[in-house]
């Protein structure tokens, strides 16, 4: 059988080519993946865990959580969305008032099933931009929506000088179901020194007054981090590395 010709096989390679750089850094989502990939899973000090929260802002739950870190006297890293910075800067900015540390969780919350490069790059940028302006803070971090980090969406947070980082431990307090037991339960079976807490400070996109189980979760997970003996706190005390340089404008 004559060899098939490289130049015939390549074309119709393309398409799978691709595929595979959208979506195949994305399997850091699953979780033994992302312990491989310590940096990546949010890993530091190990006399510390990072504590953040996703969604936000959201004029209903978020200052709700401020206050109780404040009687907590804990500080914590806020994944905040694009859209709702710019619907509701005034939170954002009491967010860094209250001395906790803003991140990107992107502009919406959506699934990258189809490549979009020039979207990831434009809408990263975007909502970095948007805290700027809403806060006067830059932003250090990256966290997809979903935890899907495609290989479109690792290069626009390179791009804008964000490190992309996921979790090591989360509450599952998204479901209808969720408790702060429960929450606090799910946290606690891969809750190590040096790991990151994922929590959500809205119900935006997960089931109504999911929000109240992360909410009532916290004085018990403070609690125990303190008696193990690890300092919770945001990202940027938490070691897992620096800023990641600019290689470009971050403005497409």
């Amino acid at each position: 059988m004559a060899p098939v010709p490289a130049r015939a096989v390549l074309p119709a390679a393309l398409p799978l080519l691709a595929a595979a750089g959208h979506l195949g850094p994305a399997g850091s989502w699953l979780p033994p993946v992302r312990r491989l990939l310590p940096g990546l899973s949010g890993q530091g000090r190990p006399d510390h865990v990072a504590l953040t929260f996703d969604d936000g802002p959201d004029p209903r739950s978020t200052p709700q959580f401020l206050a109780a870190l404040d009687r907590l006297a804990v500080r914590a890293t806020f994944f905040v969305l694009g859209d709702a910075v710019r619907r509701y800067p005034g939170l954002c900015a009491a967010i860094a008032d209250h001395g906790h540390e803003l991140a990107v969780h992107g502009w919406t919350h959506t699934r990258p099933w189809l490549p979009a490069p020039l979207r990831d790059r434009r809408e990263i940028a975007r909502a970095a931009d948007a805290v700027r302006a809403a806060a006067g803070a830059d932003c250090r971090w990256y966290r997809p929506p979903y935890g899907i980090l495609t290989g479109g969406r690792w290069a626009a947070a390179r791009r804008a000088g964000l490190r992309p980082v996921l979790w090591s431990a989360w509450g599952r307090d998204w479901t209808a179901a969720a408790t702060p037991d429960s929450v606090l339960a799910a946290l606690l079976r891969d809750l190590r020194g040096g790991g990151t807490v994922l929590l959500h400070d809205s119900d935006r996109t997960s089931a109504p007054d999911s929000w109240r189980a992360a909410l009532g979760a916290l004085p018990a997970l403070v609690a125990h981090c303190r008696r193990q003996g690890w300092q919770p706190g945001p990202l940027v005390e938490h070691g897992v590395g620096h800023r990641l340089p600019v290689t470009a404008s971050a403005r497409p």
